[in-house]
């Protein structure tokens, strides 16, 4: 089966350390920078980093799927990622330091179905999540910027 993968990322005001932290951490900052797309977002195990597992709704394109996914850290402190529990989807976040802030990468990857379900998912579903993705990485460098200690 052919793979599909979208991709994004941006600029972010704040350390790459602060940054991650915020990214890895469910219960408190986490779900602060999630668009209005998603919704009942919930913590089942864990709450930061590795071992994480979270629940929650997304609405994309006029259809709302649910997702169970557990996080791990295949290189902690950097790179972040969410395997969904019932499909083969993943989300990475990757965090770089880049001079006084840092960049963040979100990578969602996951098996195109099969035929026209598959078309549609490689046709609009990069678009969508593209749109998607921006406002998240907007978020997170407001609320990086904001939270500055």
């Amino acid at each position: 089966m052919a793979t599909v993968s979208v991709a994004a990322e941006g600029a972010v005001g704040a350390p790459a350390a602060r940054v991650y932290t915020y990214l890895s951490d469910y219960q408190q900052h986490h779900p602060r920078i999630l668009p209005d797309a998603f919704s009942d977002f919930v913590v089942e195990q864990g709450g930061v980093g590795a071992g994480t597992v979270i629940r929650f709704r997304l609405k994309a394109g006029g259809r709302t799927r649910a997702y169970h996914q557990r996080v791990d850290e295949p290189d902690p402190g950097r790179v972040l990622r969410e395997t969904d529990v019932n499909s083969n989807a993943n989300t990475a976040f990757t965090v770089t330091p880049e001079g006084d802030g840092s960049r963040v990468r979100i990578v969602t990857t996951w098996e195109r179905s099969k035929g026209i379900a598959g078309v549609f998912e490689r046709l609009f579903a990069p678009r969508l999540l593209n749109k998607l993705y921006a406002d998240e990485l907007a978020r997170l460098d407001r609320y990086a910027r904001q939270n500055a200690t």
